[in-house]
């Protein structure tokens, strides 16, 4: 069973950029958490999982790419039309698996602007191979029938960019992702960080741009409560006010990315101490 596992959440590619902004800052003050023993991604968090669990290139290398210019990179948009519609999902929800199914209704739906086809050619242009790693890496992605959560893994069948671009399937925003005809949607859409699914690891750090939860979704803090009730030790580092603001209103906007991934390099310094602890305490 896996030692220490690293919960990576959703957040669009502003919360990618951060994401690794934090491991790279967090890495430099010598808390390096690539080789931790489990990754579970989500929808952002998938990418990044992605990418780091590979191995092929170091954080400052990931980092770098953050910064590079996104001329010419397909953004989307959470337009408030969308935002709306999925809080009425909340309120007709009961459970997670029912809102999953209401925003997979409406990604049915929805005209996206892009094909399946490309999206999965773009979500596979930034991983770094298309080969799932030996060390174990979990995809999350909800059932679109069913609304229920999924993991992908590489003893799954299913080759890694389908699995990522299932993660990261933003409903309204991006097509449906369709794997040996069962469709999918967004890891994010369950829960913010999914950060249940560390349950039996002794030693949890999970780092999630989407902080909130409802009356449906468990938000990444009561998550890591639940966890710490069965003895783990957990850190969750969500993102601070600076970061917020270099979000800006659209997660999904490229421009931003660069401008998140410094605030996640400079939030990070506020977590060495307390990441330390959980994994050396």
């Amino acid at each position: 069973m896996a030692d220490i596992a690293l919960v990576l959440g959703a957040g669009g590619v502003t919360g990618s950029a951060w994401e690794t902004g934090i491991l790279y800052g967090l890495a430099e003050a010598g808390v390096d958490l690539s080789t931790a023993d489990l990754i579970i991604g989500s929808s952002a968090g998938a990418v990044v999982g992605a990418q780091l669990a590979s191995g092929l290139l170091g954080l400052p290398g990931l980092y770098a790419r953050q910064l590079a210019d996104p001329q010419g990179e397909t953004g989307g948009r959470l337009g408030t039309a969308t935002l709306m519609r999925y809080a009425r999902a909340v309120l007709t929800a009961g459970s997670p698996e029912a809102y999953g199914q209401k925003l997979a209704r409406m990604a049915r739906e929805a005209r996206t602007g892009i094909t399946a086809a490309d999206r999965r050619a773009l979500i596979a242009s930034r991983l770094l191979t298309p080969e799932w790693p030996e060390r174990q890496l979990r995809i999350t992605a909800v059932h679109a029938a069913t609304g229920e959560l999924h993991t992908f893994d590489r003893d799954s069948g299913v080759p890694l960019a389908d699995a990522v671009t299932a993660s990261c399937a933003v409903p309204a925003v991006w097509p449906v992702a369709t794997i040996d005809g069962q469709d999918w949607i967004d890891g994010g859409v369950y829960s913010p960080a999914n950060a249940h699914l560390a349950a039996g690891c002794e030693r949890v750090v999970v780092i999630a741009p989407t902080a909130s939860g409802n009356k449906v979704i468990v938000s990444p803090r009561s998550q890591a409560t639940d966890l710490e009730a069965r003895g783990a030790r957990v850190a969750v580092i969500t993102p601070d006010a600076a970061a917020r603001k270099a979000f800006g209103r659209n997660p999904l906007d490229p421009s931003r990315r660069a401008a998140a991934a410094r605030a996640g390099l400079a939030q990070s310094a506020a977590h060495t101490e307390k990441v330390a602890a959980v994994l050396n305490g």
